[in-house]
């Protein structure tokens, strides 16, 4: 009865090793004449019979898998199947002879190769598209299909962890910021630092640009004079640039807290940080907390003296403390650096008619005092014609701004300059 047992067994074993060999030998038979459908139908019957097959059925299977998935580059929506079968196989032959790992690695570049190529045209096209207002819609379809490209090429090949930030990146510019934070933190979870060195050369052959994966091999080439003017480029540390990212993500989703945490992880390694200041000041200001707003402010000012936005959103503030003659001279600093800054003329203007405000009070309560009424209004006639010079500047800057029309006119009006009211009127009507 033993041997009948054992007499079945060899039977079975025999036939299962029958049955994977003829379908191998079928899928490579297929595969070669680029029938990709009939090879995976020949492979899916194989597979249930691989867990148990002989390391060299194993290894053949997963190439034949791999070359079929891919498909000679025409089904990019398999690639990262193809890139899974393909692991499994480098897996395998890690401790043996390289029957087909350098072959597989040769589809695996080309793949990640075809993906890159993609992704990183339609993150050229995005960034053009970006500059017009008329075609930005447009460009955040374009990030959004770059961030999943540079996702596709990790998922084909893991060491090239550099595209998680790539993606991340364009992400962020798709206004997916959900996302573009998912993508940062795996970066952090893993440790990334984009630390890199990049050798390249120039091809003695066709004068294109050549990256090498080593130093030795580019020296290789051009000892050969295959290439010249060799470039050794060193990255820094990435990583407070990918923790600023997050804190910008998360300013994007209104989440302050989380935004003010980020911040501060930042400045640890660089406390100095003109940008994360200007972005701490902003989650300040979005959080209603205006005193930390200037304080961070004021702070960025003293790193960076010559940016007139600084200047503008401290003259802002000033504002609404209602310190006007403070703000004035936020808003002339922020002119003298940037002579064409339209808002802070405006803002000057309107920070000169706020003035007008306790006179307009005090009229009210001397109605009935003609004597007193008369010198209040000599002097809300005197602020309007120093505020008038800055609303006319802005006007001539930009006269499609409807609101400085309208300041304008009651201007005109309250000073008796009836002929520039009428002008101004019939432009006001011509952009209704």
């Amino acid at each position: 009865m033993k041997k009948i047992i054992t007499l079945l067994l060899v039977v079975l074993i025999n036939t299962i090793s029958f049955a994977q060999k003829h379908e191998l030998r079928e899928a490579l038979k297929t595969l070669e004449k680029n029938n990709y459908t009939e090879t995976l139908s020949a492979l899916n019957r194989a597979q249930p019979l691989i867990s148990n097959a002989k390391d060299r059925y194993k290894t053949q299977y997963y190439f034949l898998l791999g070359k079929a998935l891919y498909a000679n580059g025409t089904t990019p929506d398999s690639f990262v199947k193809s890139a899974a079968a393909f692991s499994t196989l480098f897996e395998l032959e890690k401790n043996t002879s390289l029957k087909y790992t350098n072959d597989a690695a040769g589809i695996v570049n080309a793949m990640v190769t075809k993906v890159v190529d993609g992704a990183s045209a339609n993150y050229s096209k995005a960034i053009l598209l970006n500059k017009s207002p008329d075609t930005r819609e447009r460009s955040v379809v374009l990030f959004k299909k770059a961030a999943k490209g540079f996702e596709t090429v990790y998922a084909i090949s893991s060491r090239d962890t550099a595209f998680i930030q790539n993606s991340a990146l364009a992400y962020h510019f798709s206004n997916d910021f959900e996302k573009s934070n998912e993508n940062y933190q795996k970066l952090l979870d893993l440790g990334y630092t984009g630390i890199s060195t990049r050798y390249s050369a120039t091809s003695t052959v066709n004068g294109q640009k050549i990256q090498f994966p080593s130093k030795s091999e580019m020296e290789k080439q051009i000892k050969l004079k295959l290439a010249a003017d060799p470039v050794v480029d060193v990255r820094k540390s990435q990583r407070n640039g990918i923790v600023k990212m997050i804190a910008k993500n998360y300013i994007a989703l209104k989440d302050n807290e989380r935004a003010l945490v980020a911040i501060k992880e930042a400045k640890k390694v660089t406390p100095n940080d003109y940008g994360l200041l200007v972005d701490e000041a902003n989650v300040y200001f979005a959080m209603g907390n205006k005193a930390k707003f200037k304080e961070k402010l004021e702070e960025a000012v003293k790193l960076n003296p010559t940016d007139p936005m600084l200047h503008y959103n401290i003259g802002v503030m000033k504002m609404e403390l209602k310190d006007n003659e403070a703000a004035i001279r936020s808003f002339n600093k922020a002119i003298e650096l940037k002579p064409d800054y339209t808002d802070a003329y405006n803002n000057i203007g309107a920070a000169i008619l706020a003035k007008a405000e306790p006179i307009v009070e005090k009229m009210n309560q001397n109605l009935n005092n003609f004597k007193k009424y008369d010198q209040l209004q000599a002097q809300q006639l005197e602020v309007y014609r120093e505020a008038l010079p800055f609303y006319e500047k802005v006007y001539k800057m930009g006269k499609t701004n409807r609101s400085v029309i309208q300041t304008l006119i009651g201007i005109y009006e309250n000073l008796e300059m009836g002929t520039k009211a009428k002008e101004l009127r019939a432009a006001y009507a011509k952009l209704k």
